[in-house]
């Protein structure tokens, strides 16, 4: 009787994931953890980085067949063990193969938008043109460590600070290195209040942070509804690559500011967003498989997006300053920080730092039109090289 529930027992125990589970599964168990410590206990970006911890975590139970791909009929006919449909990661995956994650969630974004300030001062446009900076600092560096172009397109993006774009120029161009990338996308959009006050700091001195800003002019509903359709003809017809992300982003912005569909704006903000994001999130994780994360790639990924991000930082910052330099000290260069395309954290860190030197500063409104100016500027930067690097 012993032996029988001996072999019983060790039979239940060969068929469980205990015995599939690799060195490389338990280190990604305990990435995941880690992440999801960071997501609740420390707020970093909750909302993305539970979906994408709990993603990491599913993929990396052994045997669950969770991201198993569906048998074709030779499979089935040789008696291949596995599901005829698939696992539901493969499937909710698709979203991201077939590009549909991302651009949706642009959508969200544009309705959650107001481009107000940079309406009311254009000139930040340039801010958030330079604090791409990072991008192309990170596709020098990932060809110099050997990466091809089109991989190191999808590196670079990472200096953006912006995950959508991020993944579909990925899922683009380099599809082997989507996990990467993205996780570390995120990630560093995730440490934007500790990465960016160090990097603000050096480049600007207590006076730059200081400088007391004048209010914004009121913007127009004409130039509001306008605004988004003109940038996306114009973007559309100079790198029609860039038209799905550029566009959607104006299609949700014009939900919002038509004035005529309030419905489907909060469907875009709320429902829509929402629902892509944790589909997104999850996708995302499914990618974290250890056998597959766990390689010197994602290592060099991570340093170059640290250095891609902390670049595009700087940018932002040095023309900042030349721009307080041209209007004798009437902009606080300070905002040039926000040029990255974490829309609204990055602006929100730039007026934290920014009321430590002076309480009676109030810069968020200000450095908001450099931080949209930062999603459009990244959207742009994707759409210029899949433009050269795509036949």
């Amino acid at each position: 009787m012993f032996e029988l529930y001996k072999t019983a027992l060790w039979g239940i125990y060969e068929n469980s994931g205990l015995a599939g589970l690799s060195s490389n599964n338990l280190i990604m168990l305990i990435v995941a953890f880690v992440l999801l410590y960071l997501a609740i206990r420390k707020g970093f970006e909750p909302l993305l980085l539970v979906p994408i911890a709990f993603g990491c975590l599913l993929a990396n139970l052994p045997l669950s067949g969770i991201l198993d791909e569906p048998l074709t009929q030779e499979q089935i006919a040789a008696g291949v063990n596995g599901s005829i449909h698939g696992g539901f990661l493969y499937w909710v995956q698709m979203g991201i193969r077939y590009e549909l994650y991302p651009i949706i969630i642009f959508m969200g974004i544009g309705a959650l938008t107001d481009f107000g300030p940079l309406l009311a001062n254009p000139i930040t446009f340039l801010l958030g043109a330079s604090a791409q900076l990072g991008v192309f600092v990170a596709v020098s560096g990932a060809m110099a460590w050997g990466f091809t172009i089109q991989e190191a397109a999808g590196i670079g993006i990472i200096g953006g600070a912006d995950g959508p774009t991020a993944i579909y120029l990925c899922s683009k161009l380099a599809p082997h290195l989507l996990g990467a990338v993205a996780v570390a996308a995120y990630s560093y959009m995730s440490l934007v209040p500790l990465i960016q006050p160090p990097v603000i700091k050096l480049l600007t001195s207590k006076a730059d942070r200081a400088i007391k800003m004048d209010q914004l002019r009121p913007v127009s509903k004409l130039e509001r509804v306008l605004f988004p359709i003109i940038s996306t003809i114009i973007c559309g017809l100079v790198l029609p690559a860039c038209a799905p992300l550029v566009g959607l982003l104006m299609f949700g912005n014009l939900l919002r500011e038509s004035g005529c569909t309030e419905r489907l704006s909060q469907a875009a903000q709320n429902e829509v967003l929402n629902m892509t994001t944790i589909f997104l999130g999850i996708s995302v994780g499914g990618t974290m498989a250890g056998d597959t994360f766990l390689q010197p790639t994602t290592l060099k990924i991570i340093v170059l997006g640290f250095i891609a991000f902390g670049f595009s930082t700087a940018g932002g910052l040095t023309l900042g300053q030349l721009f307080k330099v041209i209007s004798k000290g009437k902009i606080n260069p300070t905002i040039g920080a926000a040029g990255v395309s974490a829309v609204p954290m990055a602006a929100r860190v730039v007026q934290k730092v920014v009321q430590k030197e002076n309480p009676n500063s109030f810069l968020l409104m200000h450095a908001m039109g450099p931080n949209v100016a930062g999603v459009i500027g990244t959207a742009v930067a994707a759409g210029a090289m899949l433009t050269l690097l795509t036949k």
